[in-house]
């Protein structure tokens, strides 16, 4: 995908998905998520530096993504518009991207993360440091990296019903204790995804399921407290999924509340589960590197997303 290295990859993983579906693809219940390639487009979004909002390195990214889906056959649509840049103060072009696979209208799973990254570590040990950009390995390219290996897959076998994949941006530039200033494309989106001719307003969200910061070697992800108190039903149901499948890292207890690219969608009545680790020792730091993130975890999260899709 984003480096020579990865085309070769990319290539084989379609080889082989089209041969299984030559073959048996239609007689199973579920594709297999890889790990495996989900830490290769993880590592590859690394590649490009850090990637925070309103920086050419992010629009690289935003392109790369673009050339991903319609190299799949899967159009994108850029949900674009200005935004006060809540450090700099200044005017920022902000760019959510939807990519919608399967039925149109109906019944629909949304699936987000958020494709920047912090423009500051400022939890960095080092104080001199806390200015320089994060690479964001885990929080940013993580559940970025599961969403694109789940296009992937989606785009040999057509999931049973319409799934819209959004990649937030301008989630990581707020200000600590500004709750308001985070989460800046996903408030957008919550607030428009009805008007006409809108990317998500082609159908009625059964759900949705973020993924943030899912990558990390040991992963434990708890049940986010907004998500259990204010779509309990929903957040118990994907949990429930974890425990059927095994998945030992989704453990069915409350965790933090966390202020997150779910929030905005929450406060307007749509279903919407967190699934974060924030237990995270790097988070905001130079330190939020590949090497402390894992396939495993990925897979993981990706098997359970996979199921989600492909079992209504």
């Amino acid at each position: 995908m984003f480096s020579r290295r990865t085309f070769p990859l990319l290539a084989m993983v379609l080889a082989v998905l089209s041969f299984v579906g030559r073959d048996t693809l239609a007689a199973m219940d579920t594709p297999v998520f890889s790990g495996e390639r989900a830490m290769e487009l993880l590592r590859d979004q690394c590649d490009l530096g850090p990637r925070p909002m309103g920086t050419p390195e992010l629009e690289a990214l935003r392109v790369i993504i673009e050339e991903h889906a319609r190299d799949l056959d899967l159009h994108t649509v850029r949900d674009c518009f200005e935004a006060t840049h809540p450090m700099t103060g200044e005017t920022v072009e902000i760019c959510n991207l939807v990519v919608s696979v399967g039925p149109r209208g109906g019944d629909r799973l949304w699936l987000g993360a958020h494709y920047d990254t912090r423009p500051v570590a400022d939890r960095d040990p080092d104080p001199a440091r806390r200015q320089e950009p994060i690479i964001g390995a885990n929080d940013g390219a993580s559940g970025v990296a599961v969403l694109l290996h789940l296009l992937e897959i989606m785009s040999v076998q057509a999931p049973p019903r319409g799934v819209d994949v959004i990649f937030f941006d301008g989630e990581d530039a707020g200000i600590p204790r500004d709750p308001g200033s985070y989460c800046l494309g996903s408030q957008h989106l919550a607030e428009t995804w009805r008007d006409m001719g809108g990317p998500l307003a082609d159908g009625q969200p059964r759900g949705m399921i973020l993924l943030d910061m899912v990558g990390e070697i040991d992963l434990r992800i708890p049940m986010e407290r907004l998500s259990l108190v204010r779509a309990p039903a929903w957040t118990r149901e994907v949990f429930s999924r974890a425990e059927r499948l095994g998945l030992a890292a989704f453990v069915p207890e409350p965790g933090p509340a966390v202020i997150d690219d779910h929030e905005p969608f929450l406060r307007i009545g749509v279903p919407a589960v967190d699934l974060i680790d924030f237990d995270f020792p790097q988070w905001h730091t130079l330190a939020d590197t590949p090497d402390i993130c894992a396939p495993e975890s990925l897979g993981q999260v990706g098997e359970l997303v996979v199921d989600l899709v492909y079992h209504p």
